[in-house]
């Protein structure tokens, strides 16, 4: 099944989902696509995607869906209903869903989906539109161990990976994973608002802060970001505290305390009102610079 002869499709083209759709119609394959701005997938129709009017068209075009979605709510509404994936999803077609979505949510679905005799995968990634370019993704899948072999193959194209477990369990460890993702990135944040304000230069605490021992791979990919955002967030900061939310939901279930997600939940539920919502996650930085009120020390 797992060759470039594979029909992919693809429901939802934003900044994960179109690079995705772009790796594969490099490698090869035919790609069918739909999202809700047609507008955001011209460049790839211009590479080759072939466009579908709904969801539904694509389920029914494709041998393999993938989908990269921002929340429980979307993920249910491309689901569901006469135009939605299920109504064009069919045996033996396999359903990757690359989203990060709640394991409750995300499981409910799947059993929707096997009981059309189809397969669906929750396979949530480690990395953001860089790693997606380059195909270094990691890639925590749950579901069906047979539908996974299936599937691995295409999904190396973007990455490594992993079938952790049964349906939702790839969820679970993304949002274990994005916990120290949050909580690294605002430690950081932290540590250089401190050094900012003792009269270290900024530029020159990043660099040495980064060579340590603290230096982790995100955070030495991010530390050109902190100083100087970009227009365009690698994640930003809406997803973030929307993935530590369902993690501290999932630890509420499981009866875990988190205390450093909840943490890290307070300070992103301040970014919004300091108009950093879409801004990368680097943004932390700044967003405890604007609750720093005093000056920076002079050096003696």
């Amino acid at each position: 099944m797992a060759t470039t002869t594979t029909k992919i499709g693809f429901v939802g083209l934003g900044h994960m989902g179109g690079n995705m759709a772009a790796r594969f119609l490099a490698a090869g394959y035919t790609v069918y696509g739909e999202s809700r701005d047609r507008r955001e997938a011209e460049e790839l129709v211009h590479e080759g995607l072939q466009w579908r009017d709904t969801p539904r068209d694509v389920a029914e075009a494709a041998d393999v869906l993938i989908t990269s979605l921002p929340n429980d709510a979307i993920l249910e509404s491309v689901a569901s209903g006469p135009d939605g994936i299920l109504a064009g999803l069919t045996e033996p077609k396999v359903w990757i869903d690359m989203s990060t979505v709640s394991p409750g949510a995300s499981r409910d679905v799947a059993k929707r989906v096997q009981a059309q005799g189809a397969a669906m995968l929750d396979a949530p990634v480690s990395g953001s539109v860089p790693q997606v370019q380059t195909g270094t993704l990691t890639i925590m899948v749950g579901g069906d161990e047979q539908a996974y072999a299936r599937v691995e193959p295409i999904l190396r194209e973007l990455g490594t990976p992993t079938l952790i477990g049964e349906n939702g369990q790839g969820l679970v460890l993304k949002l274990a994973i994005n916990i120290s993702l949050a909580v690294q990135m605002l430690a950081f944040a932290e540590g250089l608002v401190l050094a900012e304000r003792s009269g270290i230069d900024a530029k020159l605490a990043v660099d040495v802060m980064t060579q340590s021992p603290i230096g982790s791979p995100m955070l030495k990919a991010r530390a050109e970001l902190v100083l100087d955002l970009p227009d365009e967030a690698w994640f930003d900061v809406s997803l973030m505290q929307k993935d530590v939310a369902l993690a501290l939901d999932t630890g509420r279930e499981l009866h875990v305390p988190l205390p450093s997600a909840a943490t890290a939940d307070q300070v992103l539920t301040l970014a919004p009102a300091l108009g950093y919502e879409r801004r990368d996650i680097a943004s932390l930085f700044e967003v405890l610079e604007h609750l720093t009120t005093d000056p920076v020390v002079a050096p003696a």
